[in-house]
């Protein structure tokens, strides 16, 4: 509940900066897409060791804006999440990668020349579980019974169904946007999002008492100007 409030919150105040802007000045509304390299892991409670897991990430955009300072974004888009063990010299490797179906909905602020623009955005994303895939060298559901397997690692989540199918978290990102033409831009950006919902079970009862996701996409875009 606490993290729904936050969510919650955070979008009534993408809301709210929308609906303070100035109407004098004239809008512009863009859309266009943007795609590039995902590195994601898990904020797992107890913890889990791990390194990035490396995916795609991309989305099409759809962007209001007021000349002056700010607008909103709104895109339809999909991510590579999920993590990867770390077994550091031992001769194991294990990876699971999820694909989401994303949503976020984000404040647009920026500043700059007509040319050039710095960014930043930030707001609330939703998301689906489409589907996930491991890759292991060894019998991950059955670990206790392969030779020299670490015996103080958890395990259940090598081989746990996935619960949580339907995600919810806060996203921020870092950008550029350099304009070829007044209704052509490219667009670089670096965007880390932060889960507030569970993959797996996390009742008291259960092994973990989080499992969220965490990811950092860096894309390259391409907008295009309505009006």
């Amino acid at each position: 509940m606490k993290n729904l409030r936050l969510l919650l919150l955070c979008l009534a105040a993408c809301c709210f900066l929308m609906g303070s802007a100035e109407t004098h000045y004239r809008p512009h509304i863009s859309i266009g897409g943007r795609a590039g390299l995902s590195m994601a892991s898990m904020s797992f409670s107890p913890s889990v060791k791990q390194t990035w897991n490396m995916g795609t990430a991309g989305a099409v955009t759809f962007r209001y804006t007021e000349e002056k300072l700010f607008g909103v974004i709104a895109e339809l888009g999909w991510v590579q999440c999920g993590w990867k063990e770390k077994y550091e010299d031992l001769p194991f490797s294990y990876s699971r990668q999820t694909t989401y179906l994303t949503l976020p909905v984000l404040t647009h602020i920026y500043f700059g020349s007509r040319r050039f623009k710095t960014f930043v955005n930030l707001g609330p994303s939703v998301s689906l579980l489409l589907g996930n895939t491991i890759s292991a060298n060894f019998d991950y559901r059955n670990p206790q019974t392969v030779p020299d397997y670490p015996r103080n690692r958890q395990t259940e989540h090598l081989w746990a169904d996935i619960t949580g199918k339907f995600d919810y978290g806060i996203c921020a990102g870092l950008g550029f946007e350099f304009y070829m033409a007044p209704r052509h831009s490219a667009v670089v950006e670096a965007r880390f999002y932060y889960g507030l919902g569970n993959i797996f079970p996390s009742s008291k009862a259960d092994t973990f008492g989080a499992s969220r996701n965490m990811n950092l996409e860096i894309t390259l875009g391409y907008n295009f100007r309505l009006k």
